[in-house]
């Protein structure tokens, strides 16, 4: 008898239907080389081995070669299958995969076998969860505080839409940075993040600072999705109302032809433009070119933004 193999589930089923879009030739400045290094094998064995998720890998992030060459990973927890359905990521999106205790303990395991100084945890987005996950959150921080005592932390978190408290959870197990994503500027989040609403996710990040005042937060938007300069100056401006510190800005980059497409490339000219308007605003570090990603360069991101909040102590006192 003849078994047929099994046949895995789509990543994107409610994009199936959908008419495919050509994804664009890149520019020469956002062209990479493919990953093959032995760091980069062997930061690669080590997440299988823990069977820990990456948003490296799941969001098909074009700086993975360059990150786990030098051992620097961005962890996904709460499973590796979304509840929502954004039309720019490549996250797998569909029934969530069971909550897994002992992921906590694996991810710091991971974080002690890397040496990492400075860690990314992020998430899908679990609207299953009565906390959204933000429970899993608070445990991993303090697995990787017990087995990397050294290690700062920055959490990439979703926005957790319509779950009272989970914030509180998140932000009282007082990671070192607290990262959430506008992704877009406000005409565009029908289109682009349906399942998000862009004054939400304003106020959470406001919340930050509301519960934490010297906690250092962040958040980052695309380009290149049919936003205009003005909107995205306006954007720099309602984050700026909600005091974040630290604001990333890079290009889009479309995963496959059924995700929306590619509005345009912007140039590296435009991009120097939006940082330098950025830092005019004040926020205290801005990182804003084609190939910026939420957690690349984060290590170093995060030195520059404690220096820059000392010297703006200093400057102040």
């Amino acid at each position: 008898m003849t078994v047929s193999p099994e046949v895995a589930p789509p990543r994107h089923p409610e994009k199936a239907r959908l008419p495919d879009t050509p994804i664009p030739k890149k520019p020469a400045w956002i062209r990479v080389k493919a990953p093959g290094s032995p760091e980069y094998h062997q930061t690669r064995r080590l997440m299988r081995e823990l069977r820990l998720n990456t948003v490296c890998e799941e969001a098909a992030c074009p700086n993975i070669g360059e990150c786990w060459k030098h051992g620097h990973a961005t962890v996904m927890i709460l499973g590796r299958v979304c509840t929502r359905a954004c039309t720019f990521c490549n996250v797998a999106t569909g029934r969530p995969d069971r909550l897994d205790p002992h992921e906590p303990e694996r991810v710091a395991t991971a974080i002690a076998a890397l040496g990492l100084s400075h860690v990314v945890v992020t998430s899908v987005d679990r609207d299953d969860l009565e906390d959204g996950g933000a429970d899993q959150f608070a445990r991993t921080i303090a697995a990787i505080r017990a087995a990397a005592p050294a290690t700062t932390i920055e959490v990439l978190t979703p926005d957790f839409l319509r779950k009272d408290g989970a914030l509180d959870i998140v932000v009282a197990a007082r990671p070192d940075v607290f990262n959430h994503n506008l992704e877009t500027v406000p005409r565009l989040y029908a289109e682009v993040r349906p399942g998000a609403r862009y004054f939400h996710s304003l106020r959470l990040l406001h919340q930050v600072k509301r519960l934490d005042p010297g906690m250092f937060s962040k958040s980052g938007i695309m380009v290149g999705l049919g936003e205009d300069k003005a909107e995205v100056l306006q954007v720099m401006d309602d984050l700026r109302a909600a005091e974040v510190d630290f604001l990333t800005i890079g290009q889009y980059l479309q995963p496959t032809p059924k995700h929306h497409r590619v509005d345009r490339f912007v140039t590296p000219e435009e991009f120097d433009s939006y940082r330098r308007f950025a830092l005019g605003k004040g926020f205290l570090v801005v990182s804003a070119s084609p190939l910026t990603r939420s957690s690349y360069h984060a290590g170093e991101d995060f030195a520059r933004l404690r220096a820059a909040r000392a010297a703006q102590l200093a400057a102040a006192g």
